[in-house]
């Protein structure tokens, strides 16, 4: 078994071996699996059901993380994203008042327009055609949205009519949980401790029992059923209620993400050559299957995780690697009782909190939040437009108007200052569908 399990993967070659690779699969699943506790409850504010929901995450983690392993060879693993799920739950069914089956019609869409591209190997021309400025500018925007959602759930911040939002009670236990939990996060984080996240959202579930903010369901049971959630998208009304920008947010989403984590953990695995990746088709093909399956069980977008790093750091070098990530997300299956307590809401003076999922999002916000600093501030035409999708996003609640205003405010700068050839084709393509969409509003 070990020879053709070192023939197909090379492990040899790649200076690696067995059990490096199943320390760093298994690494890489604790740094990351904190997601199948947060994505139903996030998924969960749509009115999707929470078992469900955990079971389409876990099948569709599973599958992306599996192919990649398989036809890329790479130890990068894949789940449902977040900040997608923000927008999928909040924007999309929350703001704009979709159901969630459009919603899922619309990440299916957006799902096989990229699955399409990778298949006639053109995502490196709809990546080049975006700025950094406004990519890293988008992704800051997506952090603090992310961030402010957390800081609501754990009651830290609520809202307020004369001021729109004001600071919470403090004094209250659920507070008290929710900052125990990023306090935790943050110093097993400093500590270097792998799997923190996850280890702060138990520790914070612990701690919730005995205050009587978390109710204790068990910790082992058989999976839930995942027919509330089974192939219920609705692609046809999706497409009815023109739902262009949402798909076409949910596909940019993706794209940036899996770039960005492709060339990030390439360069430290050392996988580049010439700043290029071997079998990148191959890597986007397996992020395609990954979010259009996920689509079909029931899940946000899948997308390739930045937590892979954690494995290549303990060596993982390969595919084989992936091969244990999937198959222990395929074992969380069976812990649907203690996803169901993690993300189990508390009633406070009339507030619907979530404070042990608060802490999570408030540190992957903080996480993207590292962006900031890659944006060309010296550059007007480059900084104002990362500014206003930044802004906009927390403000609004809304992922798509902090991507409109970037486009738009890109567009007109660069024509102002004469750089108009600077932008791409594509992007005053999207310039002009966003401002349309103002003006039929």
């Amino acid at each position: 078994m070990e020879r053709i399990l070192d023939r197909f993967f090379k492990l040899k070659e790649n200076n690696t071996s067995f059990r490096t690779e199943m320390v760093g699969g298994v690494t890489t699943f604790m740094t990351m699996s904190y997601i199948i506790f947060l994505q139903p409850a996030v998924l969960s504010l749509a009115g999707m059901d929470s078992g469900a929901v955990m079971v389409a995450t876990c099948i569709s983690s599973a599958v992306a993380t599996l192919l990649m392993g398989l036809l890329a060879k790479y130890p990068f693993a894949l789940a449902p994203a977040v900040g997608h799920n923000v927008f999928f739950a909040i924007t999309v069914c929350g703001t704009m008042g979709y159901s969630w089956e459009v919603a899922l019609g619309a990440v299916f869409i957006s799902g096989s327009i990229f699955l399409i591209l990778s298949l006639f190997r053109v995502w490196g021309k709809l990546v080049a055609a975006v700025p950094d400025s406004l990519k890293y500018g988008i992704a800051v925007g997506i952090g603090l949205l992310i961030a402010h959602v957390g800081l609501q759930f754990g009651g830290i911040v609520v809202d307020d009519p004369a001021v729109l939002v004001k600071i919470g009670d403090l004094t209250s236990k659920p507070v008290y949980l929710a900052l125990f939990g990023v306090v935790v996060t943050l110093v097993l984080m400093a500590l270097r401790v792998r799997g923190a996240i996850l280890i702060g959202i138990l520790a914070t579930a612990l701690l919730g029992i005995p205050l009587g903010v978390v109710k204790y369901q068990g910790i082992l049971s058989p999976p839930p059923s995942l027919a509330p959630t089974l192939f219920k998208l609705d692609i046809l009304g999706a497409i009815q209620t023109g739902l262009i920008t949402v798909v076409f947010v949910f596909f940019f989403l993706d794209l940036f993400d899996t770039i960005g984590t492709l060339i990030g953990v390439s360069g430290q695995a050392g996988f580049l050559r010439e700043g290029k990746l071997p079998r990148a088709d191959q890597a986007m093909f397996s992020d395609a299957v990954g979010t259009v399956s996920g689509a079909l069980l029931g899940t946000s977008t899948v997308t390739t995780y930045i937590e892979s790093a954690a494995g290549v750091v303990q060596g993982a070098r390969t595919g084989l690697a992936n091969m244990f990530t999937a198959f222990l997300f395929l074992v969380a299956l069976f812990f649907s009782p203690l996803a169901a307590m993690i993300s189990g809401l508390y009633e406070y003076e009339g507030l619907q909190l979530r404070p042990v999922i608060a802490p999570p999002l408030i540190i992957v916000g903080f996480l993207m939040m590292t962006c900031v600093s890659r944006i060309k501030w010296d550059d007007i035409t480059e900084a104002i437009p990362a500014f206003l999708a930044i802004v906009v996003m927390p403000l609004t609640l809304n992922i798509t108007e902090g991507i409109a205003f970037g486009f738009i405010s890109y567009s007109v700068l660069k024509l102002v200052a004469g750089k108009g050839k600077e932008v791409h084709w594509i992007i005053y393509l999207f310039t002009a569908l966003f401002v349309v969409r103002y003006l039929v509003r």
